[in-house]
């Protein structure tokens, strides 16, 4: 599903990241581990399209991000990765229906209203279709940032640390959550986070090595 070879990012003469090879298949599900400062983050930005990486290849659902450059890489990215950011990002000035309904929109995709529908009672915020973000909870932000993140039947599902400042059973919930919609999906996961409650949760860990990392 996605295939990273010889992947490095630097800032000026810095190496933040070093990925010698990283292979995913389709469906499964993934923790990227590492502490603070490891390049977590810059990986799953790289993974998105979002970064390009100083070196290497990164190919993901058979396309090479290099070939990828601007409106075209948004697009790409809009129909087969979801991504639910540390910071949720969701769209303050419209509904939480609308916040789905332009996720489709902004990938060139149809609408489906009745899947935006089942989505929003799946992660159980149903009841807040017309409700703005800044009148949800913590909790229901997250779960409508899933739901957005999965309404375009996404390859691929990238969380970043999507249990840092949650309780241990909002925490297992919140994964919970993430795995479902995944396989619902049909979506590879991965979840980026130095949490050590995740790890148990999830059947396949890739590393980030401080060392590589401060090289």
């Amino acid at each position: 599903m996605f295939e990273l070879t010889d992947v490095e990012h630097r800032y000026g003469t810095v190496r933040a990241l070093a990925v010698p090879s990283w292979r995913a298949q389709a469906g499964e599900q993934w923790l990227l581990a590492g502490a603070s400062g490891s390049g977590k983050s810059t990986l799953l930005h790289i993974l998105a399209g979002l970064t390009t990486p100083s070196a290497g290849r990164v190919v993901v659902a058979g396309q090479d991000l290099a070939a990828l450059a601007g409106g075209a890489r948004d697009r790409w990215r809009g129909r087969h990765v979801g991504v639910v950011p540390q910071k949720l990002h969701l769209i303050g000035a419209v509904s939480v229906f609308d916040n789905l309904r332009l996720a489709c929109t902004m990938a060139g995709l149809r609408v489906e209203e009745a899947r935006i529908r089942a989505l929003l009672a799946a992660v159980q915020v149903a009841d807040l279709a017309q409700r703005r973000p800044g009148e949800l909870s913590q909790g229901q932000a997250q779960r409508v940032a899933i739901a957005r993140a999965v309404v375009n039947r996404p390859a691929l599902l990238l969380a970043d640390e999507p249990t840092a400042s949650l309780d241990d059973a909002s925490a297992a919930a919140a994964l919970e959550l993430l795995r479902t919609q995944a396989r619902e999906a049909g979506a590879t996961l991965v979840v980026a986070s130095h949490d050590a409650r995740v790890r148990p949760l999830l059947p396949r860990t890739y590393q980030l090595s401080e060392v590589a990392a401060a090289a």
